[in-house]
């Protein structure tokens, strides 16, 4: 493994199939699917189920949504399932047990009633309880009637537990049962992860290598992307796995290029299964379930300057990332990006300047360090961000608060950042010590790592 990743100059293995979220690939629907699941668990309050193949991303997303809910100060209110295969009583303990429930009383009666209690509680503290259960296509049919009931457990005004469902499209067929149609009725957003198309799989395959600390030319030719994508259906476990075995093949043949031969190579060696023919709807051109384009269109031109998290480094327009010390790839090394010009008659002074600090800031800021997100918009409500700098207490208006541009053309973002932190406990106590008129309106820790 050390000589492989030192052929590519790599610092870590760039396609490994567990799910980690630093190669979090917010290209196609990923990141727009995350935005609006953040969305939904603040306005909603029916249950949300989030649909895709097997390996489509969804124990990504899953673990995404986590650390998102982590950074909001909502870590200790969230349960997390992974194993499906509970039955309701077990369920119910396993919930108990991860908010650190006391339980005199094991029944399922009194399991029930503490958990109770202390949902009430931590909604009288202004919390709410997030469940996310992983796989729940698996799920016996008594444990989906408990997540049922567990959707009951409300105020006379409010849920008291959000639930999050990650599922294969058998859910749906499950669902179609009519003794289950109780559930079904209480799913109030459905989103679906499509599969990537060829031009997401070529960004998905150079993400994930930058994020392993790459730094040379793309080393997948187009025609090994084509046959890549074709034999992936466009699915990332399956892309991660390829991928993997053609850079193996490169390596083994002392090849810094991936060509059609090491990709037919690994297609040959990693003897996929077509994808079933009840699967074809999963192959259409990437969108939304209607519930979830209708909830993104709502967020596209209701709310433009809604603080959603911005895309990771992938999709940034910033100056190139400089990644952490690596032995240097018998390749061209990749040129960093020229600094953005900014137009001042095009951007509001004040966002002008601070636009000016960040690019001479971002090129010399270690990748390690976190920093503080306070707003992302789109580039064409610059007057948001510039009446958000002249309102911003004495204590913010420093040399720490920076402006940024990113995004592809026509999709410009602008993004409002403070400070540099070692590490991300240090960004979360300055993040506490902000004012609260600031705090209310969703800031959190960013690496800048994935920033750039």
């Amino acid at each position: 493994m050390s000589l492989y990743l030192d052929h590519f100059g790599l610092t870590e293995p760039p396609f490994r199939i567990t799910p980690h979220t630093d190669f979090f690939f917010a290209g196609a629907d990923r990141g727009a699917v995350l935005d609006a699941l953040c969305y939904s668990l603040e306005h909603e309050e029916g249950i949300i189920q989030v649909s895709g193949e097997v390996g489509s991303g969804k124990t990504m997303l899953c673990r995404m949504l986590l650390q998102r809910l982590e950074a909001r100060g909502r870590g200790g209110d969230t349960v997390y399932l992974a194993n499906p295969s509970l039955s309701r009583e077990e369920i119910l303990a396993a919930i108990a047990a991860d908010l650190g429930l006391e339980l005199p009383d094991r029944s399922p009666h009194g399991t029930t009633r503490a958990l109770q209690q202390a949902l009430l509680e931590r909604y009288a503290q202004g919390r709410r309880v997030v469940l996310l259960i992983d796989e729940a296509q698996a799920m016996p049919g008594p444990a989906l009637e408990e997540v049922r009931l567990l959707s009951n457990l409300e105020t006379p005004r409010e849920k008291l537990l959000q639930i999050v469902l990650f599922a294969q499209p058998e859910l749906d067929t499950r669902l179609a049962d009519p003794a289950l149609r109780p559930l079904r009725e209480r799913i109030t957003q459905h989103f679906q992860l499509q599969p990537l198309a060829r031009p997401d799989v070529a960004a998905y395959l150079e993400f994930r290598l930058r994020a392993a600390g790459y730094r040379g030319p793309n080393p997948f030719t187009p025609a090994a992307v084509g046959r890549i994508a074709r034999s992936s259906a466009g699915l990332t476990r399956r892309i991660n796995i390829l991928a993997d075995k053609a850079l193996l093949a490169a390596f083994c043949a002392n090849q810094h290029q991936v060509d059609q031969d090491q990709a037919a190579a690994a297609i040959k060696d990693a003897r996929f299964q077509p994808i079933a023919p009840g699967a074809a709807r999963w192959l259409r051109p990437l969108a939304l379930a209607a519930g979830g384009l209708g909830l993104l269109a709502f967020l596209t031109l209701a709310l433009p300057g809604i603080p959603w998290p911005e895309r990771p480094a992938a999709q940034n327009q910033a100056v190139a990332r400089e990644t952490r010390a690596a032995p240097t790839p018998p390749v061209a090394p990749l040129q960093a990006a020229a600094p953005e010009q900014v137009e001042g008659d095009t951007l509001p002074p004040r966002t002008a300047a601070r636009l000016a600090d960040f690019q001479n800031w971002i090129g010399r800021a270690d990748p390690s360090h976190f920093t503080l997100q306070l707003l992302v918009t789109d580039a064409g409500s610059a007057a948001d961000v510039e009446r958000l700098l002249g309102r911003l207490p004495a204590q913010l208006a420093d040399g720490e608060l920076r402006v940024y541009r990113s995004g592809p053309p026509g999709r410009e973002r602008l993004g409002v950042i403070y400070g540099d932190y070692p590490d991300r406990q240090a960004a979360g106590a300055a993040l506490a010590r902000l004012p609260g008129s600031i705090r209310a309106s969703g800031p959190y820790p960013r690496p800048i790592a994935q920033l750039r």
